[in-house]
C-alpha cells in the first residue's frame, strides 16, 4: 500500500456523548490480558470542554507513559484521550505482539483518535513521542480540524542505521523473519525503567516506523501541513533518534511553502533521555520538560 496517499475516512464525533460512547467501546474491547495501567486512558471533565488533547505514546510503552502529563493538562481544562496502540500495554512484558504492528494501523488509530477528540473539545490539540510523534506528524499533515500538533522525537530514523542505507535495510528487515531484541542487552528485562513498558523491540515493528517516517517526508515534499500550527521537537541528547530525519521533515514542509511549522530543540546540555515523558524513566527531568511541552502545546 502507498502510505503517502493512504487516507482513512474521517468520522468525527459530533457530541461529547458520542465521543464517550466510542471511548467506552474501545476500552470494553481491549484484551483481558492487559496490564491494568496499560489500558487506554480518558481524563475527563464529564462534559465537552473548550480544549481537548490526544496524547500518543511511544513504541513498546503504553498510555501510562503520558498519564502524569495528561493529568496536568486535565487540570488546565483539557479533556484528555490517551489511546493504546495495538499490541501494547500487555501484562506479559516479553510479548511479541507489537511485532505485528503496521504503519497503516498507526494511521487508522491516529485518525480515529482525532475523530473522537472532536466530540471532547471545541479545539483539538495533539502531542506524541517517538512512534506517537509519527502519529502526531501524520495528523499534522492530514487533519485540518486540529489546532496544534506537537511531535516529539518522532521515530523516523535511528542513529544505529546509516541514513543512506536505511531504505534498503527497512525493506530487507520486512522480508526476513522478525527478530526480538533487547533495548538494553546488559540488563534485559531487569532494568530500572518503567515496568509497564516492554524491554524488547521487534525488528518488524521498527521497520514499520521507518516506513511511516519515509511516507511522511514524501507527503511533506508535496504539501504543507493541514493542521493550523505544528511544532517539531528535537532532543539533541537523544540516544536513539537520527535528528537529521526531523530536519528533513521540516525542510520538506518549508520547501513546499509551509508557514505553520515551528521547531523546538532540547539542547544536549540538558542530558535528556529519548523518553523524556515517562516519570518512571531513570534520569528523568519532567519538572523541566513538562512546562516547556505544555507551553508548546498552548502558544
Amino acid at each position: 500500500m502507498n502510505l503517502t496517499t493512504y487516507l482513512p475516512a474521517f468520522q468525527p464525533a459530533h457530541t461529547y456523548d458520542e465521543a464517550v460512547q466510542c471511548i467506552n467501546a474501545i476500552r470494553s474491547a481491549e484484551p483481558p490480558d492487559l496490564n491494568p495501567i496499560g489500558r487506554s486512558q480518558f481524563l475527563t471533565h464529564d462534559q465537552r470542554t473548550d480544549r481537548a488533547v490526544v496524547l500518543f505514546h511511544g513504541y513498546t510503552n503504553c498510555p501510562q507513559q503520558f498519564k502524569h502529563l495528561g493529568e496536568q493538562l486535565q487540570q488546565r481544562g483539557y479533556n484528555v484521550w490517551i489511546p493504546r496502540a495495538l499490541g501494547h500495554g500487555l501484562a506479559d512484558r516479553l510479548t511479541n505482539a507489537h511485532a505485528a504492528i503496521k504503519a497503516e494501523e498507526l494511521i487508522i488509530a491516529a485518525s480515529a483518535a482525532i475523530d473522537i477528540a472532536q466530540g471532547l473539545g471545541a479545539e483539538v490539540h495533539v502531542m506524541g513521542l517517538s512512534m506517537g510523534g509519527l502519529m502526531t506528524t501524520w495528523v499534522a499533515q492530514n487533519r485540518s480540524d486540529v489546532v496544534r500538533a506537537v511531535s516529539i522525537a518522532q521515530a523516523s530514523g535511528f542513529k544505529a542505521l546509516p541514513k543512506t542505507w536505511t531504505p534498503l535495510i527497512r525493506r530487507i528487515v520486512l522480508i526476513v523473519p522478525n527478530q526480538m531484541q533487547w533495548w538494553d542487552a546488559t540488563v534485559q528485562d531487569k532494568g530500572a525503567g518503567p515496568q509497564h513498558a516492554y524491554p524488547r523491540y521487534a525488528t518488524h515493528g521498527l521497520a514499520q516506523l521507518l516506513r511511516l517516517g519515509a511516507a511522511l517526508r514524501s507527503q511533506a515534499r508535496r504539501s504543507s501541513p493541514a493542521t493550523r500550527s505544528v511544532v517539531i521537537v528535537k532532543n539533541e541528547n537523544d540516544e536513539a533518534i537520527d535528528n537529521t530525519t526531523l530536519d528533513d521533515q521540516v525542510q520538506a514542509w518549508r520547501s513546499a511553502g509551509a508557514q505553520n511549522v515551528a521547531t523546538y530543540t532540547f539542547g544536549v546540555e540538558q542530558h535528556l533521555v529519548h523518553d523524556l515523558i515517562d516519570p518512571d524513566q531513570p534520569a528523568q527531568r519532567i519538572d523541566y520538560v513538562y512546562p516547556i511541552l505544555i507551553n508548546l502545546l498552548e502558544t
